[in-house]
C-alpha cells in the first residue's frame, strides 16, 4: 500500500514537470533591452577632452543604457600613464603621441580638434593695447622662453608702463603646455617659464584673479560655455599672425564662435591648434572599440554643440580602418 502511495507522489511530480516544461516552451522569449552591449568603460587624462568626453558618454549611454562611464580629467600626461598602466580603459591624450610611447603598446585615434589661447586680466593696464595690436608669436617667445620682456610696457612700447609679467603655466604634464611649447619655437613644457598651476580650470582662476597676469588655455576653458564669451576676468588675446602690428578683423577671436572658426578655417596657427586623441593600450576590442567607433561615426553629430572642431572626413576615415 505504501508503494502504491509513493508510485502515485512520483506521477504527480512528473506530470507537473511536464507540464510546466510545456507551458516554459509556450511563452515568447524575454524582450531585449536593446542595448546588447554592458559593463564600464574608465577614462582619465587631458582637461581639453573632458567636456567633449562626457558628453559623448551621457549620449552613448542613452543607447546603451546598460554601459557605464568613469571619466576624470588629469592632464593628458595621466591619461597616457593610465592607459599604458592598464589603470583606466582609455587616456585622452590632447597632444601627438610619441614614437617610445606607441612602443609600449599606445593604440591612438584621433577624435576631434581644438586650441590653446593666450588669455590677460580684465584689468591689464595695457589691455587696450593688446586689444588693438595684438600679440605675436616671437613676443610670446621673449615672454615664455628666453624672458626678454619683462614688464607689459615692454611688450607694448610704453616704458612708463613698469609693471612687471605675471607668468602662468601648467604644472601638470598636459597637452595645452605641450601645444603652447610647440608654437613657441617647438620647445617642450618644461621650457615654459611661469608659475605652475594645476589644471585648465586652475590657470583660468589664477589670471582672472592677477590684473598682471598672462596664461594660456584650451578652448572650452577659455570660453564660457552658456555665454560664449571669454571666462568672466579674462581676456583672449588675439594672435598678430602676419605681424603687421595690428589685431585684424579676421584674428579677433574675442567670442568662442571666432575662436572655432579660426581654428575650422587654419587662419589661427597650428600648433597651438591640434588634435585630440583618445588612447588604449593596444588595440581595443568589445565594448570599449565599439565606443571608440561610435565616437568616429555617429558621435562626430555632438562635435559643434560641445564647441569643438570637426576633423576632416579623410582622419576620421583613417581612425575607423585602424580600429576595425
Amino acid at each position: 500500500m505504501k508503494r502504491n502511495k509513493n508510485r502515485w507522489w512520483i506521477a504527480v511530480v512528473v506530470g507537473w514537470l511536464l507540464v510546466s516544461l510545456i507551458a516554459g516552451c509556450s511563452q515568447p522569449a524575454a524582450q531585449s533591452t536593446g542595448s546588447e552591449l554592458k559593463g564600464t568603460i574608465t577614462i582619465s587624462g587631458a582637461f581639453a577632452l573632458y567636456p567633449m568626453v562626457v558628453q559623448w558618454g551621457e549620449e552613448f549611454q542613452k543607447l546603451h543604457p546598460d554601459v557605464q562611464f568613469d571619466i576624470s580629467a588629469g592632464g593628458a600626461g595621466k591619461g597616457m600613464s593610465d592607459a599604458l598602466a592598464g589603470q583606466v580603459d582609455i587616456g585622452m591624450v590632447s597632444r601627438a603621441i610619441k614614437p617610445e610611447e606607441e612602443q609600449q603598446g599606445a593604440f591612438w585615434i584621433a577624435v576631434t580638434k581644438d586650441a590653446v589661447f593666450g588669455a590677460v586680466n580684465t584689468q591689464n593696464p595695457v589691455l587696450k593695447d593688446l586689444s588693438s595690436k595684438g600679440i605675436t608669436r616671437d613676443q610670446l617667445i621673449d615672454i615664455y622662453i628666453t624672458g626678454q620682456i619683462k614688464t607689459w610696457g615692454e611688450l607694448v612700447g610704453r616704458p612708463e608702463v613698469t609693471d612687471e609679467i605675471h607668468i602662468y603655466t601648467r604644472s601638470d604634464a598636459c597637452g595645452a603646455a605641450d601645444a603652447w611649447a610647440g608654437f613657441l619655437g617647438n620647445k617642450k613644457q618644461e621650457d615654459l617659464k611661469g608659475i605652475g598651476v594645476y589644471g585648465d580650470p586652475g590657470i583660468a582662476e589664477a589670471v582672472a584673479k592677477d590684473p598682471l597676469g598672462i596664461g594660456y588655455n584650451n578652448l572650452n576653458y577659455a570660453y564660457d560655455a552658456a555665454s560664449g564669451k571669454p571666462v568672466t576676468g579674462l581676456v583672449v588675446l588675439s594672435m598678430d599672425v602676419n605681424q603687421n602690428g595690428a589685431a585684424d578683423d579676421s584674428e579677433v577671436v574675442d567670442s568662442k564662435a571666432k575662436a572655432i572658426d579660426a581654428v575650422a578655417t587654419g587662419r589661427y596657427p597650428s600648433p597651438p591648434a591640434r588634435a585630440l586623441n583618445l588612447v588604449t593600450k593596444g588595440k581595443p576590442s568589445g565594448l570599449v572599440q565599439a565606443f571608440l567607433l561610435w565616437t568616429l561615426t555617429d558621435g562626430q553629430k555632438f562635435i559643434d554643440s560641445a564647441g569643438y572642431i570637426a576633423l576632416p572626413k579623410t582622419l576620421l576615415d583613417e581612425g575607423i580602418q585602424k580600429l576595425k
